[in-house]
């Protein structure tokens, strides 16, 4: 990794990985004025970064080199020196021979200490007990009855969403592209498959017990047991840890997506950015741009029962006004970090 950061404890942070390296964006609790330092990893694809707060914070990251192949790079002063772990993850399960790409980073518990958990392609769950230095498989989702028939996605057989119970430390629940959502209560000793009411339209059947494609799987850590996800068919929530889905895709120009968040002090405040143009029984992903290509974030305040076009001040706004100030925003933060383009 690249050394050097701006940085400093206290700031305001954006990680930003790329298929350039990863960037981290810095400011004051002002926000006027940010600071970009990087690219860490120049070359690689970072799929994701996540910052630790814990004994003194630290940045993951999740590096993908096309010589070099996967890894996890950690920084304990915010970029400004890297380390490779001791025991890279490795599977000794016999579920793969190699790891092809790492995805996603999840830090533990408050009272979990060093525990960080790992996400990889094909899909395969890791935890880590004192901070990514030494990885072990969690083999009990390896070896889960169902794995010989898990299909991949178009983006591969990903284990790309780490949800945790921030209430119930046995608790956790994962998302797999294209297998569905996992949960397990015992600690991962064992592994149910929670998909119940979502759908999979490419399927035959088109409610499996296994085989829908989640794109993103979230909690709110003031709510346990609410989980939402954007589906490849649909946007999602489950009251129930999991148990049952709901469908909330009602009022969005099209079931399709990548992107989902939530609003970090209300649980009931959720946003969707919507690809393709799909709705009723159509499968989704065809056009892998948004929808109509307007950039439109949309924002439910209820849970999903009803969505709004989203402006920068939070009022409803018109697509092509929305679409104006969302570029122009963009734009404005995004280009000093403008990865090299052909021939550069």
């Amino acid at each position: 990794m690249t050394q050097g950061s701006s940085a400093t404890k206290g700031d305001v942070m954006v990680l930003l990985g790329t298929r350039k390296g990863a960037f981290i964006l810095s400011s004051g609790k002002s926000r006027k004025n940010r600071q970009v330092s990087g690219p860490h990893s120049p070359g690689s694809e970072v799929f994701h970064l996540s910052y630790d707060h814990r004994e003194g914070g630290t940045v993951f990251a999740a590096v993908n080199h096309m010589i070099w192949g996967p890894t996890v790079q950690r920084s304990h002063d915010l970029g400004t020196t890297w380390l490779s772990p001791q025991e890279p993850p490795r599977f000794t399960s016999g579920a793969a021979e190699t790891i092809d790409q790492v995805w996603h980073l999840e830090p533990g518990r408050e009272g979990e200490p060093g525990v960080v958990y790992l996400g990889v392609a094909p899909a395969g769950l890791f935890k880590s007990d004192d901070y990514g230095s030494i990885w072990q498989e969690v083999a009990s989702l390896s070896k889960h009855p169902s794995r010989d028939q898990w299909q991949p996605g178009l983006g591969g057989l990903c284990l790309h969403s780490i949800v945790l119970d921030p209430a119930d430390a046995s608790r956790m629940w994962v998302g797999i592209s294209a297998v569905g959502v996992f949960g397990t209560t015992d600690s991962g000793e064992s592994w149910e498959t929670l998909n119940q009411g979502v759908r999979a339209d490419f399927l035959p059947d088109r409610f499996p017990d296994f085989g829908q494609c989640p794109h993103k799987v979230l909690t709110h850590p003031s709510k346990p047991g609410l989980l939402y996800q954007q589906n490849h068919c649909g946007v999602y929530k489950s009251e129930s840890a999991g148990e049952e889905w709901q469908d909330i895709t009602e009022g969005l120009p099209s079931r399709f997506g990548f992107v989902l968040g939530l609003h970090s002090q209300d649980p009931d405040t959720l946003f969707v950015l919507p690809e393709d143009q799909v709705l009723g029984e159509d499968v989704g992903g065809g056009q892998r741009y948004v929808t109509e290509a307007k950039f439109r974030v949309y924002r439910s305040q209820n849970g999903g029962r009803d969505r709004q076009k989203r402006r920068r001040d939070g009022s409803v706004e018109h697509p092509q006004r929305g679409l104006h100030l969302v570029q122009r925003q963009i734009t404005k933060k995004l280009a000093s970090v403008r990865p090299p383009q052909s021939g550069e």
